[in-house]
């Protein structure tokens, strides 16, 4: 082949790989670029959702150091260990108020958790002894307001969530010796209850375990 041509070839084969090159260039440098955009736009959304949760939750807390609205006292409440109460076991004072806030109670504590079915109030009151809150929501309640409940529930160890079927309210959050009566979960009063009262200074066995005893949580 001549010189002269063959260099042509030579120098046409160098153009189309220097093209080549170039576009493989901008072809990283666009993928990168999206990477960033991606990542960075990731990045804000989750930093918006913790920093909006940081905010919810110190306004919980703020909210719950103060007296939470309609909250129900009861005080002077025995705490004897009693086999074979009465079911449900009424609460001492009034004797009809459900589920009850404290009294004599059974001497094994329910297993805290989600329960999809009533459970002993004899037991569950000796939970609440020990420090947990326990969520009772009328039977025939909402779905989603049963899931929002158990959202709630779930993960902490002191927190009690059953169905209950004598409620004056469609949700009543009970502590020893407090109580809330709200008609939707999404009332705010729910996470400051629970905020203020599990494990709560109303405590009169704080620490005591709320597992170990009877109940398969869901």
């Amino acid at each position: 082949m001549p010189k002269k041509k063959a260099d042509g070839r030579a120098a046409e084969l160098a153009r189309i790989r220097a093209a080549q090159a170039a576009a493989e260039r901008r072809r990283r440098i666009v993928i990168t670029s999206s990477v960033v955009v991606v990542v960075v736009g990731l990045i804000a959304v989750a930093g918006g959702i913790i920093l909006q949760a940081s905010r919810h939750n110190a306004a919980v807390q703020a909210a719950a150091a103060s007296p939470i609205p309609g909250v129900e006292t009861e005080t002077g409440l025995p705490a004897q260990h009693v086999t074979a109460l009465p079911e449900p076991t009424p609460s001492t004072s009034g004797g009809t108020l459900l589920p009850p806030m404290g009294g004599d109670h059974d001497p094994v504590p329910q297993n805290c958790g989600v329960y999809t079915a009533p459970v002993a109030t004899s037991n569950a009151v000796h939970s609440l002894e020990h420090g947990a809150v326990w969520i009772t929501y009328q039977p025939g309640l909402e779905a989603s307001q049963v899931a929002t409940l158990t959202t709630l529930a779930q993960g902490n160890g002191y927190i009690l969530l059953s169905p209950f079927a004598d409620l004056r309210a469609p949700i009543v959050l009970t502590a020893w010796g407090v109580q809330l009566e709200v008609a939707d979960a999404s009332d705010p009063r729910v996470e400051e209850f629970l905020v203020k009262y599990v494990q709560g200074p109303q405590t009169p066995e704080p620490g005591a375990p709320c597992s170990g005893g009877v109940g398969t949580p869901a």
